[in-house]
């Protein structure tokens, strides 16, 4: 097997936790639309979110109408709210530290600016990564295989010699269609035995 040079981390749910009917349920208390109706509305909405073609103002008055208001809250509260299910996965974290200087590390995530722009400050190591591959700013996000091809192509790296975790098995299978070394993430003591497997000893 061809040697692992670099590590792809999703960040919802691998690096942070993201309870998203937590999300909806402040949704529905501010704005009274019921909790169903949430959540397929913003099915609808999230690949423009994560692309960046639905952000800022637009996306605050759109999210608000989701929740049952034609007028929106006003921006701060809006922040607060729209960021108030993320917590940081700690436990995953010493692992990260390890692969520094074995590996490169490499984030992958469809993300929009706002929630980006919240978690980023969370977490300290991603001073450290080698590269932070953030959907809305390439107007591009998984499950596209250019997503994958673009973290590929800023890095320098072949498939074969790069390894990507992801939570959602359809990004994985994607993935590895493209021959990359792609495995569901689900703990972090289960990531340190995936990594162990294909060679990456932390």
């Amino acid at each position: 097997m061809t040697r692992i040079r670099a590590v792809v981390l999703d960040l919802g749910n691998v690096l942070v936790f993201h309870d998203d009917l937590l999300l909806f349920q402040r949704m529905a208390a501010w704005g009274g639309a019921d909790l169903e109706s949430i959540r397929k509305r913003m099915l609808e909405l999230w690949d423009a979110i994560n692309r960046g073609s639905l952000a800022g103002d637009e996306l605050r008055r759109a999210v608000c109408r989701v929740a049952g208001s034609e007028v929106p809250m006003d921006a701060e509260a809006f922040y607060a709210l729209w960021n108030c299910h993320f917590r940081v996965h700690h436990e995953i974290l010493p692992t990260v530290d390890a692969l520094f200087g074995r590996v490169k590390v490499i984030l992958l995530t469809n993300v929009n600016e706002m929630h980006w722009r919240f978690v980023r400050p969370l977490i300290a190591q991603f001073e450290r990564f080698d590269d932070l591959v953030i959907s809305c700013d390439l107007r591009l996000a998984k499950p596209d295989p250019e997503i994958f091809q673009a973290t590929l192509a800023r890095s320098t790296l072949r498939p074969e010699e790069t390894a990507y975790f992801d939570d959602v098995p359809r990004y994985i299978e994607v993935a590895r269609a493209l021959g990359i070394h792609a495995r569901v993430f689900t703990t972090a003591p289960t990531f340190r035995t995936q990594l162990a497997e294909l060679g990456v000893v932390v």
